[in-house]
Protein backbone atom coordinates (compact mmCIF):
# COMPACT_ATOMS: atom_id res chain seq x y z
CA UNK A 1 0.00 0.00 0.00
CA UNK A 2 1.23 3.54 -1.11
CA UNK A 3 1.27 5.98 1.60
CA UNK A 4 0.37 9.40 1.27
CA UNK A 5 3.32 11.15 1.42
CA UNK A 6 4.81 8.83 -1.68
CA UNK A 7 1.46 9.67 -4.25
CA UNK A 8 1.82 11.14 -7.14
CA UNK A 9 0.24 14.84 -7.39
CA UNK A 10 -1.45 13.98 -10.57
CA UNK A 11 -3.08 11.65 -8.03
CA UNK A 12 -3.24 14.30 -5.38
CA UNK A 13 -5.07 16.53 -7.56
CA UNK A 14 -7.73 13.86 -9.13
CA UNK A 15 -8.82 13.08 -5.42
CA UNK A 16 -9.08 16.46 -4.19
CA UNK A 17 -10.92 17.37 -7.50
CA UNK A 18 -13.43 13.66 -7.38
CA UNK A 19 -13.86 14.59 -3.39
CA UNK A 20 -15.14 18.33 -4.66
CA UNK A 21 -17.17 16.76 -7.26
CA UNK A 22 -19.06 14.14 -5.22
CA UNK A 23 -19.68 16.78 -2.36
CA UNK A 24 -21.34 18.88 -4.96
CA UNK A 25 -23.59 16.38 -6.21
CA UNK A 26 -24.26 15.21 -2.18
CA UNK A 27 -25.41 18.06 -1.13
CA UNK A 28 -27.51 18.80 -3.82
CA UNK A 29 -28.98 15.31 -3.68
CA UNK A 30 -29.71 15.72 -0.01
CA UNK A 31 -31.08 19.23 -0.85
CA UNK A 32 -33.76 17.35 -3.42
CA UNK A 33 -34.64 14.87 -1.91
CA UNK A 34 -35.69 16.49 1.72
CA UNK A 35 -37.32 19.25 -0.16
CA UNK A 36 -39.50 17.59 -2.66
CA UNK A 37 -40.65 14.94 -0.31
CA UNK A 38 -41.46 18.12 2.13
CA UNK A 39 -43.11 20.37 -0.38
CA UNK A 40 -44.13 18.23 -2.95
CA UNK A 41 -45.53 15.37 -0.70
CA UNK A 42 -46.95 17.47 2.16
CA UNK A 43 -49.50 15.64 3.82
CA UNK A 44 -52.35 17.19 6.51
CA UNK A 45 -51.90 16.24 9.75
CA UNK A 46 -54.73 16.56 11.29
CA UNK A 47 -56.51 14.11 8.57
CA UNK A 48 -55.51 10.88 8.26
CA UNK A 49 -56.50 9.94 5.21
CA UNK A 50 -54.21 12.54 2.97
CA UNK A 51 -52.23 10.95 0.75
CA UNK A 52 -50.77 14.04 -0.16
CA UNK A 53 -50.77 17.44 -1.38
CA UNK A 54 -53.85 19.37 -2.06
CA UNK A 55 -53.40 20.05 -5.77
CA UNK A 56 -55.20 23.72 -5.34
CA UNK A 57 -52.30 24.37 -3.43
CA UNK A 58 -50.05 24.30 -6.29
CA UNK A 59 -48.65 27.57 -8.22
CA UNK A 60 -46.54 27.51 -10.88
CA UNK A 61 -43.62 29.39 -11.51
CA UNK A 62 -42.08 29.33 -15.62
CA UNK A 63 -44.58 26.54 -15.90
CA UNK A 64 -43.26 24.50 -13.51
CA UNK A 65 -44.91 23.60 -9.82
CA UNK A 66 -43.29 25.53 -7.54
CA UNK A 67 -41.90 22.32 -5.40
CA UNK A 68 -40.37 21.27 -9.00
CA UNK A 69 -38.77 24.78 -9.54
CA UNK A 70 -37.53 25.13 -5.98
CA UNK A 71 -36.78 21.53 -5.31
CA UNK A 72 -34.86 20.50 -8.63
CA UNK A 73 -34.63 23.07 -11.33
CA UNK A 74 -33.01 25.52 -8.80
CA UNK A 75 -30.77 23.41 -7.44
CA UNK A 76 -29.27 21.82 -10.09
CA UNK A 77 -29.11 25.22 -12.04
CA UNK A 78 -27.06 25.96 -8.88
CA UNK A 79 -25.25 22.95 -8.63
CA UNK A 80 -24.29 23.29 -12.82
CA UNK A 81 -23.03 27.26 -12.35
CA UNK A 82 -20.96 26.30 -9.57
CA UNK A 83 -18.94 22.75 -11.20
CA UNK A 84 -18.54 25.06 -13.72
CA UNK A 85 -16.47 27.63 -11.77
CA UNK A 86 -15.10 24.72 -10.09
CA UNK A 87 -13.53 22.81 -13.31
CA UNK A 88 -12.75 26.44 -15.22
CA UNK A 89 -11.28 28.10 -11.98
CA UNK A 90 -10.22 25.33 -9.52
CA UNK A 91 -8.99 22.37 -11.83
CA UNK A 92 -6.11 21.80 -13.14
CA UNK A 93 -4.70 20.34 -16.20
CA UNK A 94 -0.91 18.44 -15.45
CA UNK A 95 0.98 16.88 -17.88
CA UNK A 96 0.75 12.70 -17.37
CA UNK A 97 4.38 12.33 -17.71
CA UNK A 98 6.03 8.70 -19.67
Amino acid sequence: MMSHANEHPLLKSARREAIAALSIWLLTTIYCVGYCSLYGYMRDPGDPTSSGRDPQSLTYILGFPDWIFWGVVVPWGVCTIVSGVFSFCFMQDADLEN
